[in-house]
Order: C-alpha cells, then sequence, then structure tokens
C-alpha cells in the first residue's frame, strides 16, 4: 500500500464512530481510476486494526439496454440520465439505516449488464464506500444524494490521460481503433467533462501518481 492511499485509509478508518455507519463517496470522470482507488481503500481498511469495508459502486443502477432502447439513450450509456437514481438513493437510504444484509447489483462489464444481488453489504461492515460518475454532481436529480455522503473523495486526472485510458477500455472489449475513439470521443469524454465542469467541491481531491 502506497504512503497516500495508507494515509487515506487511516484518515477514513479514524471517523468511525460507535454503530453508525460511514459512508464515503468517491466520485471522478470515467477512466479516472475510481474503481482501482475504491477497491484499494476497501483492502486497507480490511487489514489488521481497521474496521471493515464494503464496496457499493453506482454502475450497478445502469438502466438494462432494453430500456436505453426503448428510451433512444442506448449511444448515451454511461450519462447521468441512463442510470436509476431513485433506486439508487433507496439503497443509500437503507445503508445509512445501519439495515443488515443489503443485496445490492454489480455491473458487468463484459456482459454490459448489471447482475442483481451480487454483493451483500453487511451490518459488520462499519464503513461503505460508494464510487460512481456522478456521485457529486451539482444538478438534479443527483444532488439529492447529497445528504447520504460522509466523506467525499474527487479523483482529479488530465483529460489527456482520461482519453488515452478510454480508449483502451474500448480497444481491451474488442472493438477496432476507430470505433474504440468513436465511443470515447462520443460518449465517454462529453460525461468525463461534464462530471469535471459540474460535481461539487469534494471533501478531498486524490490525484493518483504518475
Amino acid at each position: 500500500m502506497s504512503p497516500g492511499l495508507a494515509e487515506l485509509a487511516e484518515d477514513i478508518g479514524s471517523r468511525v464512530r460507535g454503530d453508525r455507519r460511514l459512508v464515503v463517496a468517491i466520485a471522478g470522470a470515467p477512466g479516472s481510476g475510481k474503481s482501482s482507488l475504491a477497491e484499494a481503500l476497501v483492502a486497507g481498511l480490511g487489514r489488521e486494526g481497521r474496521p471493515g469495508a464494503v464496496l457499493v459502486p453506482m454502475d450497478g443502477f445502469h438502466f438494462d439496454d432494453a430500456v436505453l432502447e426503448a428510451r433512444g439513450l442506448k449511444a448515451r450509456k454511461g450519462a447521468p440520465e441512463t442510470f436509476d437514481v431513485a433506486g439508487f438513493a433507496v439503497l443509500l437510504q437503507r445503508i445509512r439505516s445501519g439495515e443488515d444484509a443489503i443485496a445490492i447489483p454489480v455491473f458487468d462489464r463484459s456482459l454490459e449488464i448489471a447482475r442483481a444481488g451480487a454483493r451483500i453489504v453487511r451490518a459488520d461492515q462499519p464503513i461503505v464506500v460508494v464510487e460512481g460518475n456522478y456521485l457529486l454532481l451539482d444538478r438534479s436529480p443527483w444532488d439529492t444524494l447529497a445528504p447520504y455522503f460522509d466523506r467525499t473523495i474527487f479523483i482529479d486526472v488530465p483529460e489527456a490521460v482520461l482519453r488515452e485510458r478510454l480508449i483502451r477500455r474500448w480497444l481491451d472489449l474488442g472493438f477496432d481503433p476507430e470505433a474504440a475513439r468513436a465511443r470515447a470521443e462520443g460518449n465517454d469524454l462529453v460525461n468525463a467533462r461534464l462530471v469535471v465542469s459540474t460535481s461539487r467541491a469534494p471533501d478531498r481531491v486524490w490525484r493518483p501518481a504518475g
């Protein structure tokens, strides 16, 4: 674990109070490394001497492709309007209530679908790390999520790095170079610019090394 990540885990872990769950939001543009940071933070919080944590990805609330097709949104999959924000808010309410054994959906990128009940949030996991592009978006309906978060982190990555990563993501999924660039430029980077320009100020900005 890097010194910066260890310090972050120590800071988050020290904020747990009694039986009340601590909910940490990690936001950032597509390709910024939210999943990697969130997974590393959860692993660090599970080490000896620290409270346990569980990861809740926002991507589990993607609308299914059939719904997006019917709404004319398939080409914009991943944009703010292609998520079930109301359903996500209900999940966050249940998490804040301290409810035990909450089943959550997890998005499977290889299949491009969300798998229902793919992970369980247990009562003995005092820290919930939520990650997603739009957690800090300062516009309706996303701004209604703000009260559910105790700490917020925004990952700051230059657009040139995002572009490279997003093209590589589509190449790795089997798209040819032209199609990969078109997907990245036509949708992913549009969403990335929205996240950067419209997100609320976080409690902490995270700038990955390198």
